[in-house]
């Protein structure tokens, strides 16, 4: 069952009471209630709704299998790149208040569809693909290129005609799996692909023991799953994508929200808190401009 966590920041919750002191002490000593650390609410039965004072709640869906990006720690806490950026830009919007509920990557769209959750963050990349069916913010907050990654020995793959036959390892509704997808439909030597669970964590021991042959994915990605140095990737990119929060497509509500993060992310590139980040996170700064 999805795990709903909280994520008002200390920052946040200065700003927020300074904005409520003229409503009421009760109302006042409502909002600033929360979980401590050490506990976990229950679970939310729909996605965004008033929680007080004019405060919207916005269920944001990740997931916990992703590290560096959005994992569980030693210490049982939700963070990674993507949950504190959104951390962040949730101490700058007082009007919303944001909630992470983790589910496995593949169900994050249709849980978005079916208004379970409010907005993705899990670094989805923007695809023509996917824009037929979502809303993307504007304000890109990462940029990065997807290549084929293959096991350190492996001399024999370049491009994506050598993977025909082959076994490929992507993730269910990834970016990544629309390349391979988008392959097969125009070639009649169509490549293997083999779809792997979001929960997974096992890429690297199944590229160095042979069980399958490649994967594909962004720069960013190998040194984070690959600190032992066993993969390394080859050809030319293959798609160069921005990286945004996917909405509700034709949804009111979706698109004021989408304005404000837009708003948000431009504040934290301007002030360097993007890229620190990043750098902290990710291990090098693969945010909006600086990245392309």
């Amino acid at each position: 069952m999805p795990i709903l966590i909280r994520s008002k920041g200390d920052n946040k919750k200065m700003r927020k009471r300074k904005s409520w002191l003229s409503v009421s002490a009760l109302g006042l000593m409502l909002l600033s209630s929360g979980c401590g650390n050490g506990g976990e609410p229950a679970a939310q039965a729909s996605a965004s709704g008033e929680s007080g004072a004019g405060v919207t709640k916005i269920v944001v869906g990740t997931g916990t299998a992703f590290p560096k990006v959005c994992f569980i720690d030693e210490n049982g806490k939700l963070t990674g790149f993507d949950v504190e950026l959104l951390r962040k830009i949730d101490e700058l919007l007082p009007q919303y208040e944001f909630d992470f509920q983790t589910m496995d990557f593949s169900n994050l769209l249709l849980s978005l569809e079916t208004d379970k959750i409010d907005l993705v963050a899990h670094v989805m990349e923007k695809n023509p693909e996917r824009e037929q069916k979502y809303h993307f913010n504007a304000e890109a907050y990462a940029h990065w290129r997807n290549r084929i990654v293959v096991a350190k020995t492996n001399d024999s793959i370049r491009s994506l005609d050598d993977l025909q036959g082959k076994k490929v390892l992507t993730g269910a509704t990834s970016a990544e799996a629309q390349i391979l997808e988008n392959y097969n439909k125009e070639h009649d030597k169509k490549i293997d692909i083999v779809y792997q669970s979001g929960q997974a964590n096992d890429t690297v021991s199944q590229l160095v023991s042979g069980r399958v042959d490649a994967t594909i994915a962004a720069d960013f990605v190998v040194p984070v799953i690959d600190p032992q140095g066993q993969l390394k990737q080859v050809g030319e990119e293959l798609t160069s994508d921005d990286v945004l929060y996917v909405f509700r497509k034709d949804d009111a509500d979706s698109d004021k929200l989408s304005d404000a993060i837009d708003g948000a992310v431009k504040e934290l590139k301007e002030d360097g808190t993007l890229s620190k980040l990043s750098v902290e996170w990710l291990g090098s700064d693969v945010t909006g401009d600086h990245a392309k």
